[in-house]
């Protein structure tokens, strides 16, 4: 079944589809801050305070290098409660919407 244009603009101005949008938004935005606030954060830490970063927890590794690691593994995980939530709940009303729209 196709849409013609005057149903895609329903699509488009209606008040679900809008929210829907605003809530992928929300959930974007808000995972994109929390990972550029914890790698600015690691990349001021070592403009400004290489010593403790420098800061040897062994023999040979200092405590940069987990903490790096560490970085790596937390966006591994904010992907995954991105991908939990988008196939949970996103993509639950992506089709509500969907079937809704195309059982008119």
């Amino acid at each position: 079944m196709s849409l013609n244009q005057r149903d895609v603009r329903e699509i488009l101005e209606s008040e679900e589809f809008k929210s829907l949008v605003r809530k992928r938004m929300s959930v974007s935005l808000t995972l994109t801050v929390i990972m550029l606030a914890v790698y600015f954060g690691f990349i001021l830490i070592i403009a400004f305070n290489k010593e403790l970063l420098a800061a040897k927890i062994g023999e040979t590794i200092t405590i940069g290098l987990p903490i790096g690691i560490g970085i790596i593994v937390f966006a591994w995980l904010l992907t995954g409660v991105y991908t939990r939530w988008a196939n949970s709940r996103y993509d639950r009303s992506v089709r509500s919407l969907r079937n809704q729209i195309l059982n008119q």
